[in-house]
């Protein structure tokens, strides 16, 4: 018996079969299929070339990357299930090649101490390890705990204290790292703003939001 879909003539793409390159669409789809009703090999083999064709004319970007009509045959064979028996300027393609896992990324097996100063200042750190004390090294010292205070203000709270980044510095270094005790940051200003990125603020501008407020109302104007 005839389901009630069929007795309409519908035809959803919930019912039909898996697209395996639905870039392209079912009409190609169509063609690739009609590909093997062909019984003549060479009109076989032509008719696929035109199909070819049809596939560069929808995917026109393809002509961006190397040998892309080698590209476009092997989708040709992908879309016909690696199964169609023609000749063609290129091999079909092993199935097993396009079915691999992609190889997993490595990890970090170690965590971030303090995800808001980020990895590459704990690999700062870990450099300064191993610097002799001095005059360059508390220099050294001075730029990563002024930097280490923009990122606290960034993410975390409207003020801290020079004595909380020095002590974030001496923990994260395993307290192989001692802050020198005559060491002070530079007073912040107070129309310093930090703002988190994306919200188009400049970070560290003295008075970016007021700068901005003054352009739109010259604008406005």
């Amino acid at each position: 018996m005839s389901t009630y879909n069929e007795i309409l003539g519908l035809d959803y793409n919930t019912s039909r079969g898996k697209m395996e390159m639905p870039e392209y669409g079912r009409n190609v789809r169509k063609m690739v299929e009609h590909l093997r009703t062909i019984e003549d090999r060479e009109k076989r083999s032509q008719q696929a070339a035109a199909v070819v064709k049809v596939m560069e004319l929808l995917n026109p970007q393809v002509h961006q990357q190397d040998d892309y009509e080698h590209k476009l045959w092997d989708q040709l064979y992908m879309i016909a299930g690696f199964d169609l028996d023609i000749d063609s300027p290129y091999p079909c393609p092993v199935a097993e090649e396009f079915s691999k896992s992609p190889v997993p990324l490595p990890m970090k097996d170690s965590k971030i101490r303090a995800t808001h100063y980020g990895r590459n200042i704990e690999k700062i750190i870990n450099l300064l390890k191993a610097e002799p004390d001095g005059e360059v090294k508390t220099e050294m010292l001075r730029g990563l705990a002024t930097y280490m205070r923009q990122q606290y203000l960034i993410w975390n709270k409207d003020s801290v204290a020079d004595e909380t980044i020095f002590q974030d510095i001496e923990k994260m270094s395993d307290y192989e790292i001692r802050i020198p005790e005559d060491l002070h940051l530079d007073k912040l200003s107070a129309d310093v703003n930090f703002s988190k990125p994306g919200l188009g603020i400049n970070l560290g501008q003295p008075g970016g939001g007021k700068n901005r407020n003054k352009k739109n109302k010259r604008k406005k104007k």
